[in-house]
């Protein structure tokens, strides 16, 4: 029998203390343990048209979806009795280390999402000592970004725009400002079919509608941070006249070809890794080529949607193209364990892109530090978990993936 008492009133008291509440924006992200809570917090503080153009793919989005069904799909197998009680973390790649087994990837109009933008990016990125890459297509100049990012890696995107003087602008520039890799992208030779945008009535710079009045009426932070702060424009490209509309279709080139990539990797004093491959032959190509490496991508699924899933297609690329090769994966990404399977299934690197903006979104610089903050704590805590104190020790053997689409054969 429990013997029972009329409870004290003291230890009572130890239950009823009360935590007193919490808010503001360090209360928001602390409450944020995960990349999808920061997400919702995003979603809470940003207009719609510039949250979906962070969240939302091409067509149906089903390549977007399918991505992250593959990281959900995987099998981990730890080892036992094998004390990881140190993880190492730091990984070289491209000639550099990096704190942490993946990067900031590139982000076009980063300044809409919040008014921090790719600052806060590189920032973070150079206090957590791992790589930051800006887009082209960024609203932050490329000397800007390496005031933000001084003493850390910066990298640089290309768009191959239809006038081929201004892009070798661009890249003299970065490679002047000390940036020391380049992602010579090849996967936006048109732009992707954005139902989301389209449906938002998107437009660089916002127009006010009814409709986008009405969506701001609850999120007066952002059009305060919006209209007080610089003008929203494509930075490194301001000097390059046109409108916004005109720099968008020039960026969108489906002209660029091989002929293209041997002038900018002439030009190009450091690594040069091309972005957007999509399949095995072509991966197999490019590194006969001899580039530094590879970017599986089909551009966070929104360009063409129903490509193949970066993830699935690592592994047989890996295959092809041998283990000592430069391979790295985005799109999907959502998660420390999708960074830590992709490593161990052969990816030298990873990239994270919507999860960036989500932290951005959900409090601008400190934010960000939240985002690389949840997923290294995922990394660290996935890889003691296996058994694997550091990111050389990761081996296919550690993950299985399985799969909700079988190809017809």
């Amino acid at each position: 029998m429990v013997q029972r008492q009329f409870p004290k009133p003291a230890e009572v008291l130890e239950f009823m203390k009360v935590k007193p509440p919490q808010f503001g924006r360090d209360a928001r992200l602390k409450k944020a343990l995960t990349i999808s809570d920061l997400r919702a917090i995003a979603k809470r503080r940003t207009p719609a048209a510039a949250f979906d153009y962070t969240d939302g793919a091409a067509d149906q989005e089903l390549s977007i979806a399918r991505a992250r069904e593959a990281f959900e799909d995987i099998e981990f197998h730890p080892d036992i009795l094998r004390p990881a009680e140190h993880v190492d973390t730091t990984t070289e790649i491209l000639g550099g280390t990096s704190a942490l087994p993946f990067g900031i990837a590139p982000t076009g109009f980063t300044r809409l999402m919040q008014t921090e933008g790719e600052t806060a990016g590189a920032g973070a990125a150079g206090a957590a000592g791992i790589p930051f890459t800006l887009s082209t297509l960024g609203t932050t100049s490329i000397e800007d970004v390496k005031k933000a990012n001084p003493n850390g890696r910066n990298w640089f995107q290309l768009y191959v725009l239809r006038d081929r003087e201004v892009s070798y602008g661009l890249v003299k520039r970065a490679a002047e400002a000390g940036f020391d890799t380049l992602h010579f992208t090849v996967d936006t030779p048109i732009a992707g079919n954005r139902m989301r945008d389209s449906r938002n009535g998107f437009s660089i710079p916002p127009q006010l509608t009814l409709g986008t009045i009405a969506n701001a009426i609850p999120r007066p932070w952002w059009w305060i941070d919006f209209l007080t702060t610089p003008k929203l424009e494509f930075a490194s490209l301001t000097s390059t006249g046109g409108t916004v509309g005109d720099l968008i279709g020039q960026a969108m080139d489906p002209t660029i070809s091989y002929e293209d990539l041997a002038t900018i990797r002439e030009m190009w004093p450091g690594k040069i890794v091309i972005k957007g491959v999509q399949n095995v032959p072509d991966a197999v190509k490019l590194i006969g080529m001899g580039v530094d490496g590879l970017v599986l991508s089909n551009h966070g699924g929104r360009q063409l949607d129903r490509a193949p899933i970066p993830f699935r297609l690592l592994p047989q690329v890996v295959k092809e193209v041998g283990a000592d090769a430069t391979v790295m994966i985005d799109t999907g990404i959502m998660n420390g364990q999708d960074i830590v399977a992709s490593i161990a299934l052969g990816a030298k690197f990873t990239l994270i892109g919507r999860a960036y903006l989500y932290g951005l979104m959900a409090g601008g610089r400190a934010g960000v530090d939240r985002t690389i903050q949840i997923l290294s704590s995922e990394v660290r805590r996935t890889m003691a978990l296996l058994g694997v104190s550091s990111i050389e020790e990761l081996e296919p053997r550690h993950v299985t993936q399985l799969t909700r689409l079988v190809p017809v054969r």
